[in-house]
């Protein structure tokens, strides 16, 4: 099991594993499994894991970007930086309107 924060040399990218943030307002969920903050680029990036069936993937990686909509809004205030979530597939940016819009072409694909 790793450390609960890890730090580069020189401090310039902390990993929180399994870390509750502290934040501002109530957020209920405020612990996601990994945070990967960058102090040099000013960004961070939230990850949560899943393991779905193939059916589940997008509907899963919804969920997740969803679920910690709040908290992403909260640390790019609180911390001025750049946020960008990750729910395991390395999708990127969390473009709430694109992954909506990639559903619908999904599911109108296969009907």
């Amino acid at each position: 099991m790793p450390e609960s924060v890890e730090t580069s040399p020189g401090g310039k990218v902390a990993i929180l594993w399994n870390q509750q943030v502290q934040t501002d307002r109530t957020i209920p969920n405020n612990k996601p499994d990994i945070i990967i903050r960058d102090n040099e680029k000013r960004t961070c990036i939230l990850i949560d894991v899943a393991i779905s069936g193939d059916r589940n993937v997008i509907e899963k990686e919804v969920e997740k970007i969803l679920k910690y909509k709040d908290l992403t809004i909260e640390i790019q205030r609180m911390w001025n930086v750049k946020n960008k979530g990750d729910t395991s597939n390395n999708r990127g940016d969390w473009d709430y309107l694109k992954v909506i819009q990639k559903i619908r072409e999904q599911h109108t694909r296969k009907t």
